[in-house]
């Protein structure tokens, strides 16, 4: 595991001090409860320290970006950056499902690419990187690789809401979606889905679960849409 950690330190250009807190990010509990591990030595604790760092260092990112955006609108934007999809987005770009500790049941269900272990992953990391690096560490590793490309995010995991926004502006033809496929063995689907405008198709998506599928679909779709709006 060592070469696969060293690895995983070149993708995010940040060495450990302490490699054992490296090594607990990466521990995830059915990983413990299998070998025996301490159920404090897993990575949960970590995610929970480093969901708050996260918190801090992107409301003090918003704050100063957006001077004129209120309370509400604020908390609104950065539970869209939080989020479980948009952290399991960020996880995927530095390949963390590749380096985790799971137990072989987790590890047989596809726990390497389920959004909901990878996003706490990345939150364990990110934990790790404060501990081991000090505030600062951390930062720099929540904007290199959380808070980059924020409106890309935004549009992507906003992408049905704003869609359907768009449609209605345009007129009264409705807006829906459609699931074309479903592929591959309970534990690891693949679902591909379109988003109809009437029915004209705008935009397909694949992805995990339906939902994804259907998010993906409606991106392609504003971007559709927006190449064939006047420039204002």
């Amino acid at each position: 595991m060592n070469r696969k950690l060293k690895e995983l330190e070149e993708n995010i250009g940040y060495r450990f001090e302490d490699q054992n807190l490296l090594f607990r990010a990466m521990t995830h509990s059915s990983y413990a409860n299998e070998h025996r591990i301490e159920k404090r030595l897993c990575n949960e604790r970590l995610e929970f320290l480093g969901d708050a760092v996260l918190e801090v260092v992107s409301s003090d990112y918003l704050y100063h970006r957006h001077p004129d955006l209120p309370e509400g609108e604020l908390t609104k934007l950065r539970a869209s950056i939080v989020c479980e999809p948009t952290l399991a987005l960020c996880a995927g770009d530095i390949r963390l499902g590749e380096y985790l500790l799971l137990g072989k049941g987790e590890e047989a269900t596809g726990g390497r690419t389920r959004n909901s272990v990878v996003s706490d992953a990345m939150e364990a990391l990110i934990g790790a990187v404060y501990l081991d690096g000090g505030f600062a560490s951390a930062k720099e590793f929540i904007h290199r690789f959380v808070l980059n490309d924020i409106e890309h995010k935004q549009l992507f995991f906003d992408s049905k809401t704003i869609l359907q926004e768009m449609v209605q502006a345009m007129g009264d033809t409705p807006l829906s979606y459609e699931m074309l496929r479903e592929e591959g063995p309970d534990h690891n689907k693949t679902f591909e889905a379109r988003a109809l405008v009437g029915d004209t198709e705008i935009g397909r998506g694949i992805g995990r679960t339906k939902k994804a599928a259907e998010s993906m679909a409606a991106y392609r779709g504003i971007l559709k849409l927006k190449m064939h709006q006047p420039n204002e």
